[in-house]
């Protein structure tokens, strides 16, 4: 049965690795073995403290709703963490506990964006953000991430993009799918060109910020004094701390905003689950050889991956400097992402995500997950070699 929904839901898109995920779900189904590449998922469990935690909080009652922008000693420990680690001094109020990261992008775009509205955002990125740009009836103006630039925004194409029309610029360091990153350089100058656009927003997508390697240095744009107050920070615990399936991330932002979002969150969600809330706590303030143990191990992927698919005739891949994909060139092949991608699967027996699945300019390539063993890494670099062969 077809029925009459609102013209709106047209706009909204679905992530393609879900799609791709359970697609080879279904070939292993049927006896096929698929090595999976395709989900950006920490293959580690949440550490043990972190679920105790959660645990003694359902037993001590921590299982009814909470005040809806979160209960204050996480928004302190926020609040905290931000200051420690991100070096950005922020009250409590200005932080919003919300369940996962994708609310804060929802949520800051319905509360900043109005119909013709445009939104700077990088090109090919998380597909989310220009799903949800349009949903809130902006224009989504890319900024391409091309491979010849290392993955990083092109500063003049930045400026030029820049119209009297433009309200928010979306960042997202480092990057997923290209695990490129903004050095604090990069950060600066961005800066500086919005300095004299005070009308502009950001929202930063700093998500993966702890998984960084060779010693980067990365600076939050909050850090800057003018653009503090016109800046969103959207973060959460799924990526560092191996907690997907927990459903807690915050947003943190100028008080006066935070109220803002704190009416879209009592309007959809209410709250954040109160143990999630605890766990929250315990993640940002215990012990944090965790991170440290599945950086370690990201970074030895990433070495080999690369290295390794290099080797590889047509295929070139720059070495990311964050996150944990890889997102090699594919474009001499004479085939489209899809279509490598979808033959990858069905033929070579791995699961990927083509680079169109994060906009049109991730054309010419695709998007490799090292969120599994390098084991499996291992196997799946043969099977791409062998698949790339037959092409």
């Amino acid at each position: 049965m077809e029925h009459n929904v609102a013209k709106r839901m047209s706009l909204l898109h679905t992530e393609s690795a879900f799609q791709i995920l359970a697609k080879a779900n279904a070939m292993e189904a049927e006896g096929r073995s698929i090595i999976h590449c395709e989900i950006g998922q920490p293959d580690f469990k949440t550490p043990r403290h972190i679920i105790e935690s959660a645990y003694k909080a359902m037993l001590d009652g921590y299982t009814g709703y909470t005040a809806t922008p979160g209960l204050p000693q996480a928004r302190k420990a926020v609040a905290d963490y931000v200051k420690r680690h991100k070096g950005i001094d922020v009250p409590p109020e200005g932080v919003v506990i919300v369940p996962g990261g994708k609310p804060v992008m929802f949520f800051t775009m319905l509360m900043l964006i109005d119909p013709g509205d445009e939104v700077l955002y990088p090109n090919p990125s998380f597909p989310i953000y220009e799903s949800c740009i349009r949903f809130a009836g902006g224009t989504p103006v890319p900024l391409p991430l091309l491979h010849e630039n290392n993955f990083r925004i092109d500063l003049e194409q930045l400026k030029n993009s820049i119209t009297p029309k433009t309200k928010l610029l979306l960042l997202n360091n480092p990057s997923n799918p290209t695990g490129g990153i903004l050095e604090e350089d990069d950060i600066r100058q961005i800066a500086e060109i919005l300095k004299e656009h005070p009308n502009i927003y950001v929202l930063s997508d700093e998500i993966y910020d702890r998984l960084v390697y060779d010693d980067v240095a990365i600076r939050s744009i909050a850090t800057y004094p003018w653009m503090k107050d016109r800046t969103v920070i959207l973060d959460g615990l799924s990526k560092t701390y191996a907690m997907t399936g927990w459903r807690v991330g915050y947003g943190v932002m100028d008080p006066a905003l935070a109220k803002h979002m704190e009416m879209l969150m009592v309007n959809s969600n209410s709250c954040t689950a109160a143990f999630s809330q605890i766990a929250l706590i315990e993640a940002l303030e215990g012990p944090q050889d965790s991170v440290d143990e599945m950086r370690a191990a990201f970074k030895e992927r990433r070495d080999y991956v690369v290295e390794a698919l290099n080797k590889i005739d047509g295929i070139e891949c720059r070495m990311p400097r964050g996150a944990f994909y890889v997102f090699p060139r594919i474009a001499s092949f004479g085939i489209d992402s899809k279509t490598f991608c979808d033959r990858l699967l069905t033929e070579g027996g791995v699961a990927a995500a083509w680079g169109t699945s994060f906009g049109a300019y991730g054309e010419g390539h695709f998007r490799l997950s090292c969120a599994t063993s390098l084991e499996n890494l291992k196997e799946g670099v043969k099977r791409i070699e062998a698949f790339t062969k037959t092409l």
